[in-house]
């Protein structure tokens, strides 16, 4: 380290853990790790240089749309999933996809709640969180049988874990991502914040994905229409304040963590879980906003490795700048005073001087270096 690395340094090494980012709980469950790309603020990074492609393929004056509610044509309005415990029957399942499923035994009650309704010609996603485990099982075109599940596809997610799929795998989704982190629940709302991406689908993608995502489902090979996996926040120009508080909420989210391409479907449609407490008519004002509110951002520069969801970053503390407090965190995660959670800025797996010079340098006005 240079003299004025140093100089930033003293006396930081005892200086208490500094504050970590935000991050989805479910019970004592992370939604996984907070340095997940599914948590990580996007407000910050810069816009793709296709954006406006991607907006005008998608639509630029198509609305914005909440794929959730209340009820709508007798069911349930959105994606449900139901919380189990670790004591939960774990059933035997068979796929469609079976080369790119995880083969289980998956932990879903025969009886959990499946989108659209039993009845349902749709998706069919079925969702159940082991909140013992921090275990996360997805299914899509999902029959129940006598004792075990029938379905298109299903995968199998760690919460405590950043780990992606194979790459080429689907998952319950297109994109081979998990639906549950991207959905927009109302006791997030409760709280004031939702502190993670959202799901969304567009009418065409491109037959290619970028990181996160895992999987395409498409034979389009055009450059206007975006890859599964690209993420679009809302302009932070745009003025939320004359929308409700449980909108401005969902808004805000759009703003500081955008949305993610999951699968293909209608332009514009984010996608939340079914709750008797959304007003429906508050939720259809966010129809008031159009494609080309939104822009898609770049998020490659905070890839460690396109085989982990981990999201790197120099502003440890998720304040919007890099500084003292910053270097603080990677600091005592170096020496072993906190958690490496989220200062591997190398991908190595561990916290050290290499990870903490980074810091350093983005805190003096320098780039913030991550991956190898």
């Amino acid at each position: 380290m240079n003299c004025k690395s140093i100089a930033l340094l003293t006396g930081l090494l005892m200086a208490p853990p500094g504050s970590i980012l935000a991050q989805s709980f479910l019970g004592a469950c992370p939604v996984f790790p907070a340095n997940n790309i599914w948590n990580t603020p996007v407000d910050q990074l810069p816009v793709s240089p296709n954006s406006a492609t991607y907006v005008n393929t998608i639509g630029a004056s198509s609305p914005l749309h909440p794929d959730f509610g209340t009820v709508y044509d007798g069911e349930p309005n959105g994606i449900p999933y139901v919380t189990v415990p670790g004591t939960q029957t774990q059933y035997p399942a068979t796929f469609m996809y079976q080369s790119e499923s995880d083969p289980g035994p998956y932990a879903i009650p025969l009886n959990a709640p499946i989108e659209g309704g039993s009845d349902s010609t749709g998706d069919r996603h079925v969702i159940s969180v082991d909140i013992d485990n921090c275990i996360l099982y997805e299914m899509w075109d999902a029959y129940p049988q006598t004792a075990s599940w029938q379905a298109g596809s299903g995968a199998i997610f760690n919460l405590l874990s950043n780990n992606l799929r194979p790459s080429g795998w689907t998952s319950a989704d297109a994109a081979g991502l998990p639906i549950f982190p991207g959905l927009v629940k109302y006791d997030e709302v409760l709280t004031g914040t939702i502190n993670h991406a959202i799901r969304f689908t567009v009418p065409q993608t491109q037959n290619t994905f970028v990181w996160p995502a895992r999987h395409e489902a498409s034979n389009l090979t055009g450059s206007q229409y975006p890859p599964m996996g690209v993420r679009f926040r809302l302009k932070a120009s745009f003025d939320i304040s004359s929308f409700s508080a449980t909108n401005q909420i969902i808004l805000q989210a759009l703003k500081t963590y955008g949305m993610m391409i999951a699968d293909n479907g209608s332009s514009w449609f984010i996608q939340g879980a079914p709750d008797s407490r959304w007003d429906d008519d508050d939720l259809h004002n966010l129809t008031t906003l159009s494609g080309s509110d939104f822009e898609a951002v770049d998020v490659s520069g905070m890839m460690v490795n396109a085989n982990t969801a981990q999201a790197a970053t120099c502003d440890l503390n998720d304040d919007g700048v890099v500084n003292s407090l910053d270097v603080q965190i990677a600091a005592n995660s170096a020496v072993g005073l906190g958690s490496c959670v989220l200062g591997d800025l190398n991908g190595d797996g561990v916290c050290n001087a290499v990870d903490l010079q980074r810091v350093i340098n983005a805190s003096l006005g320098g780039a913030c270096i991550v991956g190898p």
